[in-house]
């Protein structure tokens, strides 16, 4: 089973490098397959520790969803991905999806060469809220990809390594 959602997530790649958005269709039939795979190994109890995996990992993506920084179906797809392993390895997965994702913007902000100009906006948004003294949306990046990230990948590359033996 876990070799579905290796497919399912590369289809979710194709989605999100291609039209820069995840289905929710395919968010909902990774969860659905998540349950199928842990429900005939664990009974009830596994859906629940599915459900609980996931539910963990979208709350703590909820900050940087947001400020603007992960989209929804990001989260969404982080979170029913995660509900597919163990609970002791959930977190960790996370932690690698999102520090894969953190060097592919380090390796782009020195390819594209904006690293002052990416850093002058982030300290304009800190100095924005604290004269606000509130969380306010991250300014926009629109559509140039050479400031964002698809989560996807990561994700994807991430399973991969687990999958391999890595963690």
């Amino acid at each position: 089973m876990l070799a579905v959602l290796g497919l399912l997530l590369a289809a979710a790649c194709g989605f999100d490098y291609w039209k820069r958005k995840i289905p929710n269709a395919l968010v909902i039939l990774i969860a659905a397959a998540g349950v199928a795979f842990r429900l005939p190994r664990e009974g009830p109890a596994g859906v629940l520790l599915y459900l609980g995996g996931a539910a963990a990992v979208m709350a703590l993506l909820y900050f940087p969803f947001k400020t603007g920084a992960l989209g929804a179906g990001d989260v969404k797809l982080l979170g029913a991905a995660a509900g597919y392993f163990p609970f002791k390895k959930i977190f960790l997965f996370s932690f690698i999806s999102l520090l894969i994702a953190a060097m592919i913007s380090l390796v782009k902000l020195v390819a594209y060469r904006n690293f002052g100009e990416r850093l002058k906006v982030f300290w304009g948004y800190l100095e924005s809220i604290a004269k606000r003294g509130g969380l306010q949306l991250y300014p926009d990046t629109g559509k140039d990809r050479r400031l964002s990230v698809c989560l996807s990948g990561p994700v994807l590359f991430s399973f991969l390594l687990y999958m391999g033996g890595v963690y």
